[in-house]
């Protein structure tokens, strides 16, 4: 396997003994996606996880008025799983879907549990879910504690590439807020 292979951008060959950073790519296979294909859907057990390496997602549940309220947004380098699904076998309540043409990597839990003898490895996974546990963690005291235009400039801050590519009426449910009120505070943002 390249040096130059995507996953080595997280699992960095510095940290690995070359056999077993070989052994982890190898466990992964490229995923290319199309705008609105799913990556893992409501309902169903998660049976991978994916690396974005290109392109956009978004989860989202419908809530029980029937609205669709996206949850969180996925970019290049970022972890796409549903945690509970994917490890205990459970069916998904969210459903994950791009928002752009993309390729992305996965791995069945099969081969991942068999990765799991690798101390490295174990690093980098608990590393990762420490990430998205504090990133979900602050995303639900933000929208209790923040204002809604501070939610929005936060969100440009940290994740701008979203702002660009995800449509409006998702980046508003994912702040809390209505699209009129998403337009108001882009109105007041942009004259300063």
């Amino acid at each position: 396997m390249s040096e130059h292979h995507f996953l080595t951008t997280i699992f960095k060959p510095e940290n690995f003994k070359k056999e077993e950073l070989e052994l982890i790519l190898k466990q992964f296979d490229a995923v290319t996606f199309k705008k609105n294909d799913f990556l893992i859907e409501s309902d169903k057990i998660a049976p991978y996880y994916y690396f974005l390496e290109s392109g956009f997602l978004r989860s989202y549940i419908i809530d029980f008025e029937g609205n669709d309220i996206t949850t969180h947004f996925y970019g290049p380098e970022d972890i796409v799983i549903d945690w509970h699904s994917y490890f205990l076998k459970k069916p998904c309540k969210e459903s994950f879907r791009a928002l752009s043409d993309g390729q992305c990597w996965k791995i069945s839990f099969e081969k991942f549990m068999n990765l799991f003898s690798i101390e490295s490895f174990r690093e980098v996974g608990r590393t990762r879910l420490v990430k998205n546990y504090f990133e979900l963690k602050n995303h639900s005291i933000s929208i209790i504690a923040d204002d809604a235009k501070d939610r929005y400039l936060t969100l440009l801050k940290d994740k701008p590439a979203i702002v660009q590519n995800a449509p409006l009426k998702h980046i508003a449910t994912y702040l809390g807020i209505t699209d009129t009120s998403l337009s108001r505070i882009r109105k007041e943002i942009a004259k300063g």
